[in-house]
């Protein structure tokens, strides 16, 4: 049978996520790192002496005031998405839950706090009932993706960028379930086999009509009208994430040297690539490599090394605060089943 136009794209679309390389992630990271060091070795007296006076350091305790905020938005962003789903969490032991685990990305892998976040919602722990794998798989997957879609989206803010912008809102379109189930059909073969889920992927397992033929991804059944809300919000999120990083431009008194706009874009792009590469625990080094790569036209290294520096410390001591209260939580609440 001749296949529709959306159709054969969507084949297309599936076939090529297949072509990806498994290790390209980690081989990009350890790349991105050794252009890090490189550059840190370089310039380490000239990043030294821009260190931030009195002022500046009170931006950047605001900075980890903001980020802090930022994973609260990222919580309830995972709630909305499970709701979306058609499921019903608890959001105050959710949003425990997900402080909670947040601090596993920095372990080697970086899939810890996904695999914490799978167990949990397969044991009933966050939800009503248990989730099956393929369904707790795409809650957890969709929450990241959300946030990249949601993230590439600002890239506009910083203007025509030589083509980029439009090129940047095209990752919306994959937010139609047509789209978003082969997307979500290779993202959970690939963890799947990370987290040691493979076998509970088969085809057997599903109901029937949920898989096409020649599709060996377990997808669950999407809803009809893509999700919108968490958009929504995972653009606050996003935006509450630039807030920390705006608090370490005005620590460094670099606010000057590029519009708002131009700053948000940058950080935009950097951002989503440090997210979907995580060959790297927490995307350390993508981000900061991105980063320079996007602002060295308008900035040199020095200042930008600081600045990429600054923000690592701020982000990394809000994601061990939130971690550390809510483990605090966990052994006086209701976590405290969640101990795993």
């Amino acid at each position: 049978m001749t296949m529709t136009s959306p159709e054969a794209l969507r084949h297309r679309l599936k076939a090529l996520l297949t072509w990806v390389p498994p290790g390209a992630a980690r081989w990009i990271s350890l790349l991105s790192l050794g252009f890090l060091l490189a550059a840190l070795l370089s310039h380490g007296p000239q990043v030294l002496a821009l260190a931030p006076d009195p002022q500046g350091w009170l931006w950047l305790v605001l900075g980890v005031g903001i980020s802090l905020l930022s994973l609260i938005g990222s919580a309830l962003l995972w709630g909305v998405v499970l709701q979306w789903l058609g499921q019903r969490p608890g959001l105050q032991l959710l949003v425990q839950a997900y402080l909670l685990t947040n601090a596993r990305k920095y372990l080697p892998g970086g899939i810890w706090h996904l695999a914490s976040r799978v167990q949990m919602l397969r044991q009933g722990q966050l939800t009503t009932a248990p989730l099956a794998a393929p369904l707790a798989l795409v809650a957890v997957l969709l929450d990241p993706l959300l946030a990249a879609v949601a993230a590439l989206a600002l890239v506009v803010c910083g203007g025509w960028q030589g083509g980029l912008a439009p090129l940047a809102l095209v990752p919306l379109l994959l937010l139609w379930p047509r789209w978003l189930a082969p997307l979500l059909g290779w993202l959970e073969r690939r963890k799947a086999a990370a987290l040691g889920l493979a076998s509970d992927l088969e085809p057997g397992q599903l109901e029937p009509g949920q898989l096409e033929p020649g599709q060996l991804e377990a997808v669950p059944a999407l809803p009809a009208q893509p999700p919108w809300r968490a958009l929504l919000l995972a653009l606050a999120f996003v935006l509450l994430r630039f807030g920390g990083f705006a608090c370490c431009v005005m620590a460094l008194d670099l606010q000057p040297a590029l519009g708002w706009g131009g700053w948000l874009a940058g950080f935009a792009l950097a951002w989503t690539a440090g997210l979907v590469v995580p060959g790297a625990p927490a995307g350390l080094g993508v981000f900061e490599v991105v980063l320079l790569l996007r602002l060295g036209v308008v900035l040199p290294e020095p200042p930008l090394l600081a600045l990429a520096i600054s923000y690592r410390l701020v982000v990394s001591l809000a994601d061990a605060i939130a971690a550390a209260t809510a483990a605090a939580d966990r052994r006086r609440g209701p976590l405290a089943q969640l101990r795993n």
